[in-house]
This record gives C-alpha cells, sequence and structure tokens, in this order.
C-alpha cells in the first residue's frame, strides 16, 4: 500500500509540475508536463485506430490467407495421397497384367510346342508309313525279279547258246533240247544261286 501511494505520488507531480521537466529554451516538449494530456489522448486514438484497422481489416486478411494456405495444402495432401493410393493401385493393376501376361505367353508356347510335337510325330508316322510302303513294293519288286530272274535267264541262256552253237557248228539245233539242257542245269546249280 505504501508503495502505491509512493508510485501515486510521483507520478502526479510528474504530471503537474511543468517546471521540473521544462526546457528553458527549446528543450524537449513531450516531456512538458502541458503537453502529456494531448499526448496521451492522441497516443490512444492512434493506438485505437490501428488496432481497430489491424483487428478488422488486415489480420482478418492475413487469417483468410492463412486459413486458405493451409486448406489448399490440406487439398494438395489429400490429393497427393489419392494419386499415391491410385498409383500404387495402378501399379498393382500393371504387376497382374505382366503376370498374366507371363503365363499366357507360357500357355501358348507349350500348346505350340505340343501342337509342333504333335505335328512332327504325325508326319513322322506317315513318312514311316511311306517308307514302309515303300521297302515292301521294293521287296515284292525283287521277289517277282527274283521269281522271274531264273526263267529270264534261262531263256537267255538258251537263246545265248543257240546262237553260239550256231556260230560254232553251222547248223541250228532244236530249242527243246537246249531248253532240257538248260533246266538240268539250273536246277543243279540254281539252289546255290537263287536262294531256292
Amino acid at each position: 500500500m505504501i508503495r502505491k501511494i509512493f508510485f501515486q505520488s510521483i507520478f502526479f507531480n510528474f504530471f503537474f509540475l511543468k517546471e521540473i521537466f521544462a526546457a528553458e529554451s527549446g528543450g524537449m516538449p513531450q516531456l512538458n508536463p502541458e503537453f502529456w494530456i494531448s499526448q496521451i489522448f492522441w497516443l490512444t486514438l492512434s493506438f485505437g485506430i490501428l488496432y481497430i484497422v489491424l483487428s478488422k481489416l488486415i489480420l482478418p486478411k492475413i487469417s483468410a490467407n492463412l486459413e486458405s494456405r493451409k486448406s489448399l495444402i490440406q487439398e494438395n495432401i489429400e490429393a497427393a495421397e489419392l494419386q499415391r493410393k491410385d498409383s500404387e493401385t495402378k501399379l498393382k493393376d500393371y504387376e497382374n497384367i505382366v503376370s498374366k501376361s507371363k503365363i499366357e505367353a507360357s500357355n501358348i508356347l507349350n500348346e505350340a510346342r505340343k501342337k509342333a510335337l504333335k505335328d512332327i510325330s504325325s508326319k513322322k508316322e506317315i513318312l514311316d508309313k511311306q517308307i514302309d510302303d515303300e521297302i515292301k513294293k521294293a521287296e515284292q519288286e525283287i521277289d517277282t525279279l527274283k521269281k522271274s530272274a531264273p526263267a529270264k535267264i534261262n531263256k537267255i541262256a538258251i537263246e545265248t547258246s543257240s546262237e553260239l552253237i550256231k556260230k560254232i557248228i553251222g547248223t541250228e539245233i532244236n530249242n527243246s533240247s537246249l531248253s532240257a539242257i538248260v533246266d538240268d542245269l539250273s536246277k543243279r546249280n540254281g539252289d546255290k544261286y537263287y536262294d531256292n
């Protein structure tokens, strides 16, 4: 309480005593207690107007700007999160498509391989059958040639013998006797040459 009275007395002494702070000539007028009331009035008025201008005009614009920036940043963060989720789903879809494509390509390759092997085996069977048929035809031709060879050889032997005898002796011999001789010789020696 004593302090309060002491400070009030000092304040009022400064406030009401003009001579204490007044400059004698060209001093500092703001320290003259005579002008303090007007200075306090203008100070209060200036700061009041400044407070009203700041609180009603400038600060709302700044706070609105900050809120719009905050909302814009929040929207950008949400959009980025959506883009990230969308890109992750697209990446998973892409990986699924790639894996499905690999599986399909593998299946197509396996089917093509099976089809090619099947075609090769069927063509091989056809070719083997054709080769077997050709071998059988050749064997049949060989058998027919083998069976007809002794008769042809006998005929050639008879003709050759008759011509030789005709040239050597100068007369023709009966073909029936020559064929009997050739047949007899071919029967005796034919088994050795013709596998009969």
